[in-house]
């Protein structure tokens, strides 16, 4: 698709993922979804084996992997799927991963990922947690298993974004919190802004290979992602009080469409929410919001795009924060 219209579609954020892949056979498709162990990941595992996709639930905690498969297998009569180790914060983890993929890989949902942790956490490299687990680690297994997503023709990558990406660029002079003082929902931001900024690149440096990628706000779902908010400041909790929070099944129906659904056929580099793609972030419509939607110009620049993209390469290749 070359047109920059800005795609809506049938649904909203009422839609599920069964409603979105309704009438659409992934038979013979594969996909791998990480973090599928719980939340949205498990229910976007169910929905693409529903249509009949095998899937790779992509996990930490391989045990509880298990145990969604086997829920899901009940669930949909669906015998494909599969249960491996990944943990995004450790580079040999998702080289091994990477690594043992054979086949041609139709869809990626990178969809793990961690969020506002209290005090500053760092990986043996001295990379933020967040940036490491919600971006680095995506991004180094997007780019370990570039063939075999080649090899399917026409491969889909779906890159789980925030809202929260709202609250910060990438902040390139200092992504790691060396010389700033660490804040829990600044470093989720940027860790989210990357993801978008991942899905504009790969699409602009992969689309010879028929590989898209887009980026997603699910919506704002109770699950695990909030175990850290344990005792949030009122002024947060005020606002988790009258969130308007989706189910599981609705918080899964962007990723799917992104995933899978015909309406995106060729389509790359976007923010979807609700759905549908976003509009530019205006912050005067949204002030009044208790969610904020839209998508900020600093997420979707080209520039940015290309700048993280080769970060993120010298950081792989180096061990060590750029």
């Amino acid at each position: 698709m070359t047109e920059n219209r800005r795609i809506t579609t049938p649904f909203d954020r009422q839609s599920t993922a069964d409603d979105v892949l309704a009438g659409v056979d992934l038979t013979g498709k594969r996909a791998v979804v990480t973090g599928a162990a719980s939340g949205i990941g498990t229910e976007t595992a169910r929905a693409l084996a529903a249509a009949g996709a095998e899937v790779t639930l992509a996990v930490r905690d391989v045990a509880a992997g298990e145990r969604a498969a086997a829920e899901i297998a009940r669930n949909t009569g669906n015998r494909g799927l599969a249960v491996a180790p990944l943990d995004l914060s450790d580079r040999s983890s998702v080289a091994a991963f990477a690594a043992a993929w054979r086949g041609p890989l139709h869809i990626l949902v990178n969809n793990a990922g961690i969020m506002a942790l209290p005090e500053p956490q760092r990986t043996p490299e001295g990379w933020e947690l967040q940036f490491a687990t919600n971006h680095l680690g995506h991004f180094g297994l997007a780019c370990g298993l570039h063939d075999w997503l080649a090899a399917a023709g026409n491969a889909r990558i779906v890159a789980v974004s925030s809202n929260g990406h709202l609250q910060s660029p990438v902040v390139f002079e200092d992504i790691h919190y060396t010389s700033r003082q660490y804040d829990p929902w600044t470093a989720y931001g940027q860790s989210k802004t990357a993801n978008v900024l991942f899905a504009v690149e790969a699409t602009r440096r992969w689309a010879a290979s028929g590989i898209t990628a887009n980026a997603v706000m699910p919506g704002g779902i109770r699950t695990n992602l909030q175990r850290h908010q344990t005792d949030p400041d009122p002024e947060i909790q005020a606002i988790f009080d009258r969130y308007p929070w989706k189910t599981v099944e609705q918080g899964a129906a962007t990723s799917v469409l992104a995933a899978a659904s015909p309406l995106l056929e060729g389509v790359g580099g976007r923010y979807f929410e609700n759905v549908n793609e976003a509009e530019p972030y205006d912050p005067e419509l949204v002030k009044d919001q208790i969610e904020w939607t839209g998508v900020a110009d600093y997420a979707l620049d080209p520039g940015n795009a290309e700048r993280l993209w080769d970060v993120s390469v010298a950081m792989l290749n180096e061990g060590r924060p750029a």
